[in-house]
């Protein structure tokens, strides 16, 4: 399930609403965004074309994570190997020169991949919020197909623009098989 959220991630939502297909989400975003509301939330079993852009999903930091850990890590593996063979312990076997960079080559490679992948691992649970084992939205029934083949639209509580009747109606046109308020919202 993908979920892609503009700014913050509305902890409670304050209405859900199920579409059938991906275009029928992206009219139900555009209708509620015509009426001023702002903070959305989309679940959905594929990647959807447009749906980012729609909700102004911002790039991860994750790739730059990985990228400064990996020429960090392996950046020092060079240095250390260069640092034992020509500073700490030279051997002066054949003739041949204390720096050889060929010969750091392969564990530098390796290290900044092992250290990379690691950074990048722990970026993406940390950065995606994990372990999240329960939300709100898990007591909706039927939310459990939007990993299957439905596509729900979230939107936040902190939504000044919010109003029952206008947001039903304007979903409810834009092709949404049903909305669901959650609690507390009037």
């Amino acid at each position: 399930m993908t979920a892609w959220h503009s700014g913050r991630r509305p902890e409670r939502p304050a209405l859900m609403a199920e579409f059938p297909s991906g275009p029928a989400l992206l009219a139900g975003i555009r209708a509620l965004r015509d009426l001023g509301v702002s903070r959305f939330d989309a679940f959905t079993p594929y990647e959807v074309p447009g749906l980012q852009e729609m909700l102004g999903v911002r790039r991860s930091w994750l790739t730059w994570i990985a990228l400064a850990v990996g020429l960090a890590f392996g950046g020092g593996a060079y240095l250390l190997q260069w640092w034992i063979n020509v500073i700490d312990y030279p051997l002066n076997i054949g003739g041949r020169p204390y720096h050889s960079s060929p010969a750091f080559i392969p564990i530098t490679f390796e290290m900044t991949v092992l250290f990379g992948s690691a950074a990048a691992l722990i970026s993406a649970i940390v950065l995606g919020g994990l372990p999240r084992l329960w939300q709100p939205v898990f007591e909706i029934d039927g939310f459990e197909r939007a990993t299957i083949d439905r596509f729900w639209l979230a939107v936040g509580t902190g939504d000044r623009e919010l109003d029952r009747s206008r947001d039903e109606l304007a979903l409810q046109n834009a092709g949404a098989l049903r909305v669901v308020w959650m609690g507390g919202v009037s």
